[in-house]
């Protein structure tokens, strides 16, 4: 009967595992929207698959698993941001936006140059294809709301792009 219960949670293990290397680039983009250099999204991404684990109980629907990682991940991006309001390393101030291959570099560098709260809703909703509706839950802010930011973001990375 133990053997029953520990493969249990091995494979409980195993799905959690895939799961979050299923939405590793996801969350690296997601934490990158918010954060402005590397190691701070390492840090949010490590934190929160860490916090994930140890608050699997609270998942109600396996379905929902990657909303629910995604939005822990936005609260440790937010709670890094405040830890360190007041503090800019040097390195991040010129930091060159990635060469992805396929000449999205200056869409990279106008996102970036957008506010956090619209630069996230971009991320989630044009990058990583989350509904408004998704969006706005994992940011936890209305619908309208992310529609507005996401207008406004529009905008701004057209005249951007001109």
């Amino acid at each position: 009967m133990p053997t029953g219960i520990c493969e249990k949670i091995m494979m409980n293990k195993q799905v959690f595992t895939e799961q979050v290397l299923a939405a590793e680039q996801t969350m690296y983009r997601v934490a990158k929207s918010i954060l402005a250099n590397d190691w701070d999204c390492e840090d949010a991404v490590q934190e929160a698959v860490t916090r994930a684990y140890s608050r699997i109980g609270s998942l109600k629907n396996e379905d929902y698993f990657k909303t629910w990682l995604i939005r822990i991940l936005i609260n440790e991006c937010y709670r890094l941001l405040n830890k360190r309001k007041n503090i800019m390393p040097i390195e991040s101030i010129a930091e060159p936006a990635p060469e992805s291959g396929g000449g999205n570099g200056e869409l990279y560098a106008a996102i970036q140059k957008l506010d956090a709260k619209s630069r996230a809703a971009v991320v989630l909703h044009y990058i990583e294809g989350y509904s408004t509706e998704e969006t706005g839950k994992m940011l936890k802010i209305p619908q309208g709301t992310v529609k507005s930011r996401l207008s406004k973001a529009r905008r701004l990375l057209r005249e951007e792009l001109k």
